[in-house]
């Protein structure tokens, strides 16, 4: 059941989400300062809307709603990675190679801390006796071989692959980030619902 706090919530972690996009954005060319500026509200809108479109399904298929909190904080989460990796691409000019691996470690781990307080207290809930941080080795566990394998993937994609279809450097390197990120949100998906944040709620798939 959604309380006025979710909703809060949700439209904070649209409106951060917003934020961490404009790097992104610039560094692939778009430069609309009207969509920049507005880009955070509008998305703390969607967040909350989509809050609700995930209580209303949920009658039906009960796992709904976590998912839609599951997703959203995924997307905050996918922001921030690529806004540290496009700050730090934007700051130095660089675009492909094994520097650009480099870079891409401090969005993740920022990326990864902000996931395991949102995914622990808002969408798993994994509220125990343990304290706050129980789960920390797991979840480095299972981040850190997310994070590699999202590393590896850039680095792979962007030194062997050169651009094509006439895109630049940096819409280049973000192609070769949404293949990783792909690949990073199964891991971390399974690794925090069924290892991390393992109850025997989330175990069997039900929304809290």
């Amino acid at each position: 059941m959604i309380i006025t706090k979710d909703y809060l919530l949700a439209a904070l972690a649209g409106f951060l989400s917003g934020i961490c996009l404009i790097p992104t954005l610039l560094n692939i060319g778009y430069s609309n300062q009207t969509i920049l500026y507005v880009l955070p509200f509008l998305m703390a809108v969607a967040w909350a809307v989509g809050l609700w479109i995930g209580q209303e399904l949920t009658a039906k298929i009960p796992i709904m709603l976590q998912l839609a909190k599951f997703a959203e904080i995924g997307v905050l989460n996918t922001a921030i990675n690529f806004g540290v990796l496009n700050l730090a691409s934007l700051m130095t000019g660089v675009t492909a190679g094994l520097l650009v691996g480099g870079y891409n470690v401090p969005g993740t781990l920022v990326a990864a801390t902000n996931s395991y307080f949102w995914n622990k207290l808002w969408v798993f809930k994994k509220i125990d006796n343990k304290g706050l941080f129980n789960d920390v080795p797991k979840f480095a566990l299972v981040t850190i071989v997310g994070m590699v394998v999202n590393s590896l993937v850039i680095i792979v994609f962007t030194s062997y692959l050169k651009p094509m279809f006439g895109l630049a450097g940096g819409q280049w390197l973000n192609i070769g980030k949404v293949l990783a990120t792909l690949l990073g949100v199964l891991i971390d998906f399974l690794g925090y619902k069924f290892i991390v944040f393992r109850t025997k709620e989330n175990s069997v798939g039900l929304s809290r």
